[in-house]
């Protein structure tokens, strides 16, 4: 197993032009490394990469994950793939392909490139959770026939994939199980609990519950997700045979997330319940004893602080002159404005 790195790392990263992706290049050119970003812009946006764009130690290829591609790197990460319910379900053939096939081509990558590989896992693996919180060691409450599955499914044959490298090839590869993230670019349209209720909210839109806003969530502000996957991939080898959850224990109830929305905003949005979607979980919280113990990680932000900050975001974003969808392009030809370095 590979146990050297560069002193500055040429780093590949799959989904850097996403929500999460573009914060962890940020990180990533920081620390000095050398960033090379695929990304195909289904999601992602050249927007959020933009400030990269003058980096000489950064460079993007326009590219599907799940087609096969070539990158020399000394550690990979793999983000690439939607992660919103609106845009995989719409998508789930193609979420199962990035997932499955974008993880595979990671992983040869790295076992070509003698390099550590980290993918981007999710608590979707748990499901609807029957332990509450989830540790790491809990298999999980999974509808393999649902409209989640294939973003749930497609996670977790990646996980089993990366399990199999490790056991054959002696390949060093980390597995981070993400929890709710929010945070600075996150798409308006994605979907998601936060940006929803935060883009309701500041267009004087009624907050849009499913459920009553019993079921609950916890959520970590994006920069200490980033510090997370940033301490995960260069730990010690030995602290990450196996998955590490990432996420904030401090566990909020939908309800109360729309208020405090609607308080730090000062928003007028009234709130109206809905049907809840089939297969949403009633409850979501990570154990993040081994993180603590492994990676000497907790985030730091708390949540009125990290929704303050997205707020101020969303407010930027929708009341720039001509605002609409294009500011978050998700078509696959949006054209890149970086080239690939050999």
């Amino acid at each position: 197993m590979n146990h050297v790195q560069s002193i500055s790392p040429r780093v590949l990263v799959t989904g850097a032009a996403g929500f999460v992706g573009s914060h962890l290049c940020e990180r990533l050119l920081r620390d000095g490394s050398t960033v090379i970003g695929v990304d195909n812009f289904y999601t992602g946006s050249s927007r959020n990469i933009l400030p990269l764009q003058n980096h000489s130690g950064f460079s993007l290829l326009q590219h599907d994950v799940s087609m096969p591609y070539w990158v020399n790197a000394d550690q990979v990460y793999n983000l690439a793939c939607a992660a919103s319910p609106k845009h995989y379900q719409s998508q789930p053939v193609e979420t199962m392909k990035t997932s499955f096939l974008g993880g595979l081509h990671a992983l040869e990558i790295a076992k070509a490139s003698n390099a550590r590989v980290l993918q981007a896992s999710t608590s979707e693996v748990y499901g609807d959770p029957l332990v509450h919180p989830q540790p790491e060691t809990y298999w999980g409450n999974v509808n393999p026939h649902g409209a989640r599955s294939c973003y749930d499914e497609g996670k977790r044959s990646t996980e089993a994939l990366f399990y199999s490298y490790r056991q054959l090839f002696d390949l060093d590869t980390r597995i981070a199980r993400i929890f709710n993230t929010y945070g600075p670019r996150m798409r308006p349209d994605d979907g998601r609990v936060v940006s929803n209720f935060i883009v309701q909210a500041l267009q004087g839109k009624p907050i849009t519950i499913y459920g009553e806003g019993t079921q609950t969530r916890s959520f970590c502000y994006v920069d200490d997700l980033v510090e997370g996957l940033f301490q995960l991939m260069n730990c010690d080898p030995d602290d990450a045979v196996e998955p590490i959850n990432l996420g904030n224990c401090d566990e909020f109830t939908i309800l109360e997330l729309a208020e405090i929305v609607l308080n730090l905003s000062g928003s007028k949005s009234e709130i109206l319940f809905h049907d809840l979607p089939s297969d949403d979980p009633k409850m979501r919280r990570p154990n993040n004893l081994r993180a603590k113990e492994r990676l000497g990680w907790k985030p730091n932000i708390p949540l009125k602080v990290g929704l303050s900050k997205t707020i101020d975001y969303f407010d930027l974003l929708l009341s720039e002159k001509g605002h609409d969808n294009s500011l978050v392009a998700s078509h696959p030809q949006e054209q890149a404005c970086f080239d690939l370095v050999e």
